[in-house]
């Protein structure tokens, strides 16, 4: 019952990786949890980082070298994470940034044939993102102007409303548990006399989740959903077990791991299936243990209200945070370089600065080359890394990155529909679940015109305020995950799916509602698949002193950061450890100043003593239910 709020909030923010989610260039992927340690000195402190040592302040008198030159690769969080790190890094150099997305830095939006703004997925901000809330502040941005209040969300069978996740951190004693039959008045007034509040108190994890999800589901009785009691003991052992534990875990399919800890068919076919379907794209008997691990930890084991999430208030990721961004980075005082329209054909790798880079540049149909280059970060996703190792035979040689490259990426579709009158729903984030029509695929539908109602003529392609703006309808944008069976359907039919069957299954006003426009995105093998055995395969943050990679499926070691699973926060703080990396390595003794990281809320204690105790008991015991 604790995994009530997966449902929802961890299927509605399924594309947190920012562009990283499934634009052409990059993708998002779920990243594993690593030992919590201290991070880099803060950007702007006293101390300046020495290249031979970037955890201590140190002081060089090697002399001064010629200019650095560096590319970051991708232009997703990860790629602008990396270029922000090295563009403050209070060095002397040359940043450019490539990206095959025609712009980006979000100036320019990406329209439907008829001028209405669209996007590839609607993506989340969690309620840990504290280095993206730090990004709003320094560029001078209103958290309340750029985000929604954090929402609830649906989630939506064949058999209608199956639950429903609240948003905890402004819950009620009476929102959660008034309605509990019998005993509902006399815990109302326990908790509140206890706590002296009306406000649900933050309860330590998981039992905050148990008391607060009760009244949520609808239909799965409460002895199914008790029946992942033991899924969160294997949790606890996995993510707190050394790299040996986690590859066990990882040569495990979800599906065996849920059967050797005996949980409910009903629970897996009707909760857990459907939401990995939504948050890794496959159904469990295609997935990694360890992936489902991680993201379990973070729905159920973290802080009670760890799983609330906002939005997007107006406009596009891009255009509310990624533009202000590049064009701070592109001013006069950094000088960033941004080259969009732009395909890698090849990386060369060389002794010193000897490492070149040439690309197509679509916008002209000409191959250029940037040479003398003292290093790159590849911040790409799985289609991307796989474009780039291919063509070129240095980095082929490299079995780190030849192990990346191997991994296969997933279908998705991504749709927006335009109707001529508001629906009403329950949430404005919402899950498909067991539908037949999905053919397979995952799938989710969020209300634009709630999230971002103060922006609905912008929605609708229109300038400014428009006195009539009362005739605009919902505007729905709906994923498709795991999409192979839908990809090769004309994108009408993909459209009829939603609108004649689906929509009015889950919200039956849907179907007086009628289509006026619609746009169809189909993005193949664009997000990354964590089979088992995956582990193993995805890049590391560190590969050459010259060459680092970054993105939300990196593996960054002892720089591990505590965000989970396809995020944007992981994939931000990437960049900066990359960046960081990449400075130490690469300037030969000269200062530089390390781009702050800011870490997580630390785990609760119940969860260290958790990790303390069961190292000690799997110590005697052995761990039969892995391989």
């Amino acid at each position: 019952m604790i995994a009530s709020h997966v449902l929802l909030l961890h299927a509605s923010a399924l594309l947190a990786g920012g562009a990283e989610a499934f634009a052409p260039s990059s993708s998002s992927v779920v990243a594993r949890r690593a030992p919590r340690v201290p991070s880099l000195p803060p950007r702007g402190a006293a101390e300046e980082v020495a290249a031979d040592d970037a955890l201590e302040d140190a002081t060089t008198t090697a002399p001064p070298t010629k200019k650095k030159k560096y590319v970051v690769v991708g232009g997703g969080w990860g790629g602008w994470g990396a270029a922000k790190a090295l563009c403050e890094g209070d060095i002397d150099a040359d940043v450019t940034l490539i990206d095959a997305l025609p712009d980006p830095t979000g100036k320019t939006p990406y329209l439907s044939p008829s001028g209405k703004p669209v996007e590839a997925g609607t993506r989340g901000f969690w309620k840990d993102y504290p280095n993206i809330d730090a990004l709003v502040a320094e560029l001078g941005l209103e958290e309340d102007d750029v985000f929604t209040p954090f929402t609830n969300s649906s989630f939506y069978s064949p058999d209608g409303l199956e639950a429903t996740a609240p948003v905890f951190g402004e819950a009620t004693v009476d929102g959660i548990v008034g309605g509990i039959p019998i005993v509902g008045d006399a815990l109302k007034g326990a908790i509140a006399g206890i706590s002296g509040s009306d406000e649900f108190p933050m309860l330590p994890s998981p039992l905050g989740q148990v008391l607060a999800t009760i009244p949520y589901f609808e239909r799965l009785p409460i002895a199914d959903r008790a029946s992942m009691v033991g899924l969160l003991l294997a949790t606890i052992d996995c993510l707190g077990g050394d790299e040996e534990t986690k590859q066990e875990y990882d040569r495990m399919t979800a599906h065996e791991l849920f059967l050797r800890f005996n949980l409910s068919e009903r629970l897996v076919n009707d909760f857990l299936k459907p939401t990995l379907l939504v948050g890794l794209f496959k159904p469990p008997e295609e997935l990694s243990a360890l992936v489902v691990m991680e993201l379990l930890y973070y729905y159920a084991l973290a802080h009670q209200d760890s799983f609330d999430v906002r939005w997007i208030k107006s406009g596009t990721v891009s255009d509310s945070l990624i533009q202000p961004l590049a064009e701070r980075l592109m001013e006069d005082k950094y000088r960033l370089k941004v080259l969009g329209g732009c395909r890698v054909k090849e990386i060369t790798l060389g002794d010193g600065d000897r490492t070149s880079l040439t690309y197509l540049d679509t916008q002209v149909g000409e191959v250029k080359e940037l040479t003398d280059l003292d290093g790159v970060i590849l911040a790409l996703g799985c289609q991307g890394m796989q474009s780039v190792v291919s063509s070129s035979p240095d980095l082929a040689q490299l079995p780190e990155l030849s192990l990346a490259a191997s991994l296969k990426g997933i279908d998705v579709i991504s749709c927006r529909l335009y109707f001529d009158r508001k629906v009403a729903t329950r949430s404005p984030a919402n899950v498909f679940s067991r539908f037949e029509e999905l053919r397979g695929a995952g799938g989710t539908f969020f209300m634009l015109d709630q999230l971002q109602e103060e922006s609905l003529p912008a929605l609708w392609g229109l300038d400014g305020e428009r006195e009539d703006e009362s005739s605009l309808g919902s505007v729905v944008a709906c994923d498709f995950y795991n999409a192979g069976g839908l990809m090769s359907m004309e994108n009408d039919a993909v459209v009829r799916i939603l609108t004649d069957e689906l929509l009015p299954s889950a919200v039956p006003k849907f179907a007086d509602a009628k289509l006026v426009d619609s746009w169809v995105g189909k993005y193949p093998g664009v997000v990354s698949w964590f089979s088992p055995g995956s582990y193993a395969r995805r890049p590391p943050l560190e590969v050459l002193p010259n060459v680092k990679c970054a993105g939300d499926w990196v593996k960054m070691g002892e720089r591990e950061h505590g965000a989970k699973g396809l995020c944007q926060e992981r994939a931000f703080v990437s960049g900066f450890e990359a960046a960081n990396s990449l400075m130490r390595d690469t300037l030969g003794g000269e200062k530089y100043q390390a781009h702050e990281v800011i870490p997580v809320r630390e785990d609760e204690q119940q969860f260290k003593l958790g990790i303390e105790v069961n190292r000690k008991v799997m110590s005697v015991l052995p761990r039969f239910w892995t391989r």
